[in-house]
Order: structure tokens, then sequence, then C-alpha cells
């Protein structure tokens, strides 16, 4: 069975994304979900915007943070004899004026 891969666990250490200067200024905020697709070594391979923030910058500082996060590589087998496999994981990036 497949675990998937997993971005939150502790020893991580990802960090959020910077919230763009102008965005906060001009009071954008929202939620931005993206699909990413992480190597068995652990490293974002490729990531794509499944719901928008409503706000390009956003999105894009989203995006670009994620693209440099490490993850726990999904694992393939049977207990003992797991290995890390490819797979795709969807990130949930909230940007907030409170934050």
């Amino acid at each position: 069975s497949l675990v998937p891969p997993r971005f939150d666990a502790d020893y991580l250490d990802n960090p959020a994304p910077a919230y763009p200067a102008l965005s906060r200024r001009l009071g954008e905020h929202g939620r931005v979900l993206l699909r990413v697709f992480v190597s068995p070594d652990g490293h974002a391979a490729q990531a794509e915007i499944r719901e928008s923030s409503g706000y390009e910058r956003l999105d894009k500082a989203a995006r670009d943070t994620v693209m440099r996060w490490r993850f726990v590589p999904a694992k393939q087998g049977h207990a003992g004899q797991e290995r890390g496999v490819a797979a795709w994981v969807l990130v949930p990036i909230s940007f907030s004026i409170r934050s």
C-alpha cells in the first residue's frame, strides 16, 4: 500500500512563505492549494496551483516556497521493506493579514 508524502513532520523545518509586502498593503489574503509531485528523495519536483487564492502574487509566493521544501517521500511496500517512491500530495497554504 502507498503511504503518501508528508510535509508536516517537525524535523523538516519547512518555512512558511513570506507574505508579499504589496499583497499585505493591498489587503490581499486567501488560501492556495498546491498539488506537489514529491520525488523519492523528498524534493518537490513539480508544483501546480490546484486552487488559486485569487491573487497571482500570493499563488506565486506559495509555489516558490513549496518548491524549496523538503518532504518525507511516499513509501510503498510491506513493513520492513518499504521504499521511497514519487507521488503527488496536496499542500494548503494560507495567507492571513492577521498573521
